[in-house]
């Protein structure tokens, strides 16, 4: 392998010659090349299919046009309903997030098995798919909107508490090791000194992710964790695709409108 990428040998104006590392480009080219032949073969994709069927995606496009307006009646109150596990589930999580965070951060908490436990716990929840997680909620707390602000709340604890306990262990720690010199308790110097540093970045991450969450949330009806994701399954499932497109128009239009406020005062906070 050394012989086919070897090294570049340059020689400087002043007569010496140094010695360019090999380039790892075509080593990495080769390797995606083999990992892509190999999940081919895997997963059966056939190329000949897609080019085949590919057109039923624009069938499909056309029958949900235009869409069938009066059936907006049944989609707002379930619109509603994944609107606010949306919200419950995100703040809820945020709001967990913040002391966990704290209890993974190593600048904070001086101990390494209590940080450890917090992190792995964080890892755990983050590799713990949305939709899995819903599935199992259902099990517990009955179909309804009740699984799926479970299933947010759990994602945003993961995800928000990572990013979350990153930040502050990016932090200054020259206020907050002042303050704890002249006799502030650990809680009240990282109430002065460190919380308000991650603030803005704390309030971003937050809604960032209820952005997400109003996507994610239109899904899990699939698994019957409520919201407007059971109905969009039970029409599919009918092929009513004019009410599908008017499914898919209401959540475009709810989706654009919460992303435009929130970034509108993301970009406030930062």
């Amino acid at each position: 392998m050394s012989n086919l990428f070897p090294p570049r040998v340059m020689e400087l104006s002043n007569g010496k010659k140094v010695i360019k590392p090999r380039s790892k480009t075509p080593l990495i080219l080769l390797l995606v090349l083999i990992f892509t032949f190999i999940s081919v073969e895997i997963t059966g994709f056939n190329f000949e299919t897609l080019f085949r069927r590919g057109n039923q995606f624009w069938v499909i496009l056309g029958d949900m046009l235009p869409p069938n307006v009066n059936f907006w009646k049944s989609i707002w109150p379930l619109l509603l309903d994944t609107i606010k596990m949306s919200l419950f589930g995100s703040v809820m999580g945020a709001i967990v997030a913040l002391p966990v965070a704290i209890l993974a951060s190593q600048n904070i908490v001086h101990n390494l098995v209590i940080t450890s436990i917090f992190k792995t716990f964080l890892s755990i929840l983050r590799t713990l798919p949305t939709l899995i997680s819903a599935l199992v909620a259902t099990y517990i707390f009955g179909i309804g909107t009740m699984a799926g602000m479970v299933a947010i709340f759990l994602f945003s604890l993961a995800y928000v508490g990572k990013l979350l306990y990153e930040q502050i262990e990016s932090v200054d720690m020259g206020a907050f090791e002042a303050m704890e010199s002249i006799g502030y308790t650990k809680f009240y110097a990282f109430r002065y000194a460190v919380f308000p540093e991650v603030l803005p970045s704390y309030l971003s991450t937050t809604l960032f992710n209820f952005e997400g969450n109003v996507r994610y949330a239109s899904i899990l009806g699939y698994v019957g964790a409520g919201g407007i994701g059971m109905l969009l399954n039970e029409r599919l499932g009918w092929r009513d695709y004019p009410s599908v497109g008017m499914i898919l128009l209401a959540l475009f239009v709810t989706v654009y409108l919460i992303e435009t406020v929130s970034e509108y005062f993301r970009n406030k906070l930062n």
